[in-house]
């Protein structure tokens, strides 16, 4: 098929290359969201997929909005017959949908209907989900409700952050999204409707929502820093200034310290919870690169009863 494939991130150049490398499909062009400023020094960047389809000699295009009518007009003259989707990051209008015959199929990183939205991979992770994977659908209006083609499933490790899990997805979910538009080609694949229930919503966690509650269990304290690992970054506050936090490892073998409470050994820094104490694992402190949670600490010199809030 003549495609125009749709990313923008990282996480979507695993199924952009397997299309490309794919003998029976030709992509055309790619739409990624515009140049964006990046890195220390804020300069201005394509997306890894825009670089990527340089790279490869491929058309770019970059609307403000994909209800662009130049947009839509190039992709008129394009003709594709069906536009992948992995991590565009942009509404779709229904005058872009309409475009190609096979329509838009989305690589969506849940087992639909289950975390519908924006950060299905941290909610996962934050909720406490033993299993997840990647589903490929035909995009509608409604939110990621279309009708599914197919599923892959992955186990959520026990000190999978939302970063390690999402680089497993991506490759597997390749794989889908490649063997999904094979046997939308052949024509001996039929997209099914989403069951009505098991519907969960999957919202863009901000950057307020990753402060850790050191009231809360150990559990839920891990689960939020592996969730937010390596977006939006979890974070707290030591003497008034914000420290942002790596995964941590849950101690159930310390005992005694208040919530936010922190204990600096030779071996381990501890922090208390609502039930038992968490090891650190790295720290970065505002302004700084991260570190190893003992540097950091050696740094601070703490005093008896220092605690984050």
């Amino acid at each position: 098929m003549r495609l125009v494939f749709a990313g923008t991130p990282e996480t979507a150049l695993p199924s952009l290359r397997a299309l490309l490398d794919s003998p029976r499909h030709e992509v055309a062009a790619v739409v990624t969201r515009p140049d964006a400023q990046s890195g220390r020094g804020r300069k201005v960047h394509p997306s890894p997929v825009a670089q990527l389809a340089e790279e490869s000699g491929i058309e770019v295009l970059r609307p403000a909005k994909a209800g662009d009518p130049v947009f839509l007009d190039r992709l008129q003259v394009i003709k594709p017959d069906c536009c992948p989707v992995v991590a565009y990051g942009a509404l779709l209008p229904q005058a872009a949908l309409d475009i190609p015959p096979q329509g838009w199929i989305n690589l969506h990183f849940s087992l639909l209907p289950a975390w519908r939205g924006a950060a299905p991979v941290q909610h996962a992770v934050l909720r406490g989900d033993e299993i997840t994977g990647a589903s490929t659908f035909r995009i509608v209006k409604e939110l990621d409700a279309g009708p599914v083609f197919g599923v892959v499933t992955e186990e959520i490790r026990a000190d999978d952050t939302s970063g390690t899990l999402l680089g497993r997805l991506a490759e597997s979910g390749a794989g889908l999204l490649l063997a999904t538009l094979d046997g939308v080609e052949d024509g001996t694949l039929e997209a099914r409707p989403q069951p009505a229930e098991g519907v969960t919503l999957a919202p863009k966690i901000e950057v307020e929502d990753a402060r850790v509650d050191w009231t809360a269990p150990a559990m839920r304290v891990d689960r939020l820093i592996r969730a937010c690992t390596p977006a939006p970054g979890a974070w707290t506050e030591f003497a008034g200034r914000r420290v942002k936090l790596g995964p941590v490892r849950p101690a159930p073998e310390a005992g005694g310290l208040a919530p936010g409470e922190i204990a600096a050994t030779k071996g381990a820094v501890l922090v208390g919870t609502g039930t038992h104490p968490v090891e650190l694992g790295e720290a970065q402190p505002q302004g700084k690169r991260p570190m190893p949670a003992g540097d950091w600490a050696r740094g601070v010199r703490f005093a008896a009863g220092d605690a984050f809030s």
